[in-house]
């Protein structure tokens, strides 16, 4: 059960603009400018960020997703395994400016997961990270490039995002887990 509410659905629509500001302006604008979501929440995520860009740039800009199941180092010690969903990026990357999307980062690993993943399908000139939210605990040397909210954890808590998409509201929070 949440304990508390860290973002409003206004509160994730602000940092999305935010990032999609930071993007423009990293990049100079969105000319060749690749945004691949991972799967589940960095896709509407990624999503919500091409059309944000858009309204700003006029232009078009590529989306992808990501799906990161054969590339993850932990599948054997999950009690549940992940079901696999569809890579679909509608470009070539090489040489592009990919900016990977995910919901929440954490110890790394899933990020790592989805750099090899990418490198598997061209070579970008480089690979940036937009992450909603930053909870600390890396386990790798991996830092987000655009951050909606850093929000330091205990690893005892859990980041809990919920997105209109895939669980039907906006809202991000924070919760003890269960001990037993």
């Amino acid at each position: 059960m949440p304990e508390k509410v860290l973002m409003t659905s206004e509160d994730i629509r602000r940092a999305l603009a935010r990032i999609a500001h930071e993007i423009i302006e990293k990049n100079k604008g969105a000319k060749d400018v690749v945004l691949v979501g991972m799967w589940t929440r960095g896709v509407p995520l990624a999503k919500r960020l091409v059309e944000i860009i858009q309204s700003f740039e006029g232009s078009c800009t590529p989306l992808g997703s990501l799906d990161i199941v054969a590339y993850r180092d932990d599948i054997s010690s999950l009690e549940t395994k992940p079901t696999s969903q569809n890579t679909d990026i509608p470009t070539d990357i090489t040489d592009k400016q990919v900016i990977l999307v995910d919901d929440v980062l954490y110890t790394g690993r899933s990020i790592r997961a989805a750099m090899d993943a990418l490198m598997d399908l061209g070579r970008p000139r480089s690979i940036q990270l937009a992450v909603l939210i930053d909870r600390g605990h890396r386990e790798l040397p991996i830092r987000a490039d655009y951050v909606g909210k850093n929000m330091p954890s205990s690893r005892d808590e859990e980041i809990q995002v919920q997105l209109e998409e895939v669980d039907g509201i906006d809202v991000v929070a924070i919760a003890s887990l269960a001990k037993g």
